[in-house]
């Protein structure tokens, strides 16, 4: 008698971004979203530590706790940055939401005492920070097919050619005016759940 192997389901994983949490508005419509139209999907929304090098090893942590599932992520900014170096060295696919391109430029302005508003929690960010941001760094995507990048043109915080440029050979969808949260992007739920399970 021969054994049928059941391929495991996918996993998806939200990476919120810097200075926010699992409760930011985008986390919450996605998981609002997916509760009620993918119930049986296992749905991951960590905490992601503030500094670099404890974010990426709670990623990878989690990423080896579903180890065997199909990797499906949504980074948002920093998040964006993150699911980029984890889909590259662990494969699966990415929804980035004007997702940081070089963070450990942007960064060199933030060097000092934050607190984070949803967690109350503070913390300091100095040179070594920059230096972990730096070696998470893909200056090259290898696989372009995997991502799809929701840019809006009048992000405060990033200069949203980057973000354009790095991901111009994968889908690409880039809306006038807007800001740096992504007014709006619970209207791309439908699609992005397309895009990250039915392709």
């Amino acid at each position: 008698m021969t054994q049928t192997h059941t391929p495991l389901s996918p996993v998806l994983i939200y990476i919120h971004g810097f200075l926010s949490s699992p409760q930011s508005v985008k986390a919450q419509q996605t998981l609002d979203f997916l509760t009620v139209h993918y119930p049986d999907l296992v749905v991951d929304i960590p905490e992601v530590p503030n500094y670099p090098d404890l974010a990426i090893a709670a990623l990878e942590s989690l990423v080896n706790k579903y180890q065997g599932h199909p990797l499906r992520f949504i980074g948002s900014s920093m998040g964006g940055f993150l699911s980029t170096y984890l889909v590259e060295k662990y494969g699966g696919r990415a929804v980035l939401i004007n997702p940081a391109v070089k963070p450990y430029e942007l960064l060199v302005d933030y060097l000092g005492e934050h607190v984070n508003p949803y967690t109350n929690k503070t913390f300091t960010l100095d040179e070594s920070h920059i230096a972990q941001l730096l070696a998470l760094d893909t200056p090259v995507v290898t696989s372009p097919s995997r991502y799809w990048a929701l840019l809006q043109t009048d992000d405060e915080t990033l200069d949203y050619r980057q973000a354009e440029a790095k991901y111009a050979n994968s889908k690409l969808t880039v809306e006038q005016g807007g800001d740096h949260s992504f007014q709006g992007f619970e209207r791309y739920l439908p699609q992005i759940c397309t895009f990250l399970f039915e392709n």
